[in-house]
């Protein structure tokens, strides 16, 4: 399947500003599940000096820096994905099934900062715990339907702006846009021992939307079969509808764009997206 995205966001400030460096995270990723046939990123005006280069998580970024007053950042980005993975179960587990699930030494250490913090809140655990009591106590099963639960039981809203909500609020309001369940699932896999992290980027059903949206979902680590995307605003496991362009422990540090200025303005942001999806394969 071929997906082609052109994305355009103005940031427009009531008074010139002095842009410090930014970070874009728009070029989608190339590995085996999906493959970049072009791409081009448009930035007015133009940067003085930038650099590509892989962030923390092995994400394509692009650093940028300015030297002028500027009254508006215009960014646009454009490309073409061939998506390629037809099976998303399309591997063996190679460690116990059985939660939670355990990771060997030195891959538990790599996957450390996926793998969450002590601190998730009562309810979270007692949320994913009575999921993998449902799941008679394994990974796949857990997986599954944790995605089914956030899928059928929540409210799914669309929210444009703003960072994600707590898990434990998302839970509470028993509601939250795609990026809001994308860290209740992340939390309720740290809670059975499953390394998950935040994803960003597109879906096909977009081209069928009024209006476009960036997607968020999530990764899950398994032994086997890497990382694997589960997108619990749809309730399936990720295969060809979806492109990645970043992931992180953090959603922040998966946001198409980071970046502050200098001066009392306040700013606007207005963005488009259009999408489009063909059949064709390479």
């Amino acid at each position: 399947m071929r997906i082609s995205v052109t994305h355009s966001t103005l940031y427009r400030y009531n008074h010139p500003v002095y842009l410090e460096p930014h970070t874009f995270r728009l070029r989608p990723r190339q590995d085996g599940t999906q493959w970049l046939h072009r791409y081009a990123l448009e930035i007015s005006p133009a940067p003085a000096g930038q650099t590509e280069c892989l962030d923390q998580d092995g994400n394509a970024a692009l650093q940028v820096w300015f030297t002028e007053l500027v009254p508006e950042l215009t960014v646009r980005s454009s490309f073409e994905v061939e998506t390629l993975r037809e099976n998303p179960f399309d591997y063996v587990l190679t460690v116990p099934a059985a939660l939670p699930l355990s990771y060997a030494g030195p891959l538990h250490a790599a996957l450390a900062p996926y793998l969450g913090t002590s601190d998730i809140p009562q309810a979270v655990r007692e949320f994913a715990e009575g999921i993998g009591q449902e799941a008679g106590g394994q990974v796949l099963a857990f997986l599954a339907r944790l995605n089914g639960h956030l899928f059928e039981d929540f409210g799914h809203a669309v929210r444009a702006e703003g960072p994600p909500h707590a898990p434990e609020f998302t839970l509470r309001e028993r509601e939250g846009t795609c990026r809001d369940l994308a860290m209740l699932f992340c939390a309720a896999c740290h809670t059975v021992g499953i390394a998950a992290r935040f994803v960003s980027g597109y879906e096909r059903e977009a081209a069928t939307q009024e209006r476009a949206y960036m997607h968020a979902w999530v990764e899950a680590y398994l032994p086997g079969g890497g990382w694997r995307g589960y997108d619990p605003t749809q309730g399936l496991a990720v295969a060809q509808s979806h492109v990645v362009v970043a992931a992180a422990a953090d959603p922040r540090l998966a946001a198409p764009a980071t970046g502050t200025f200098r001066g009392s303005a306040t700013a606007r942001m207005e963005f488009a997206i259009e999408l489009t999806v063909s059949g064709e394969g390479r």
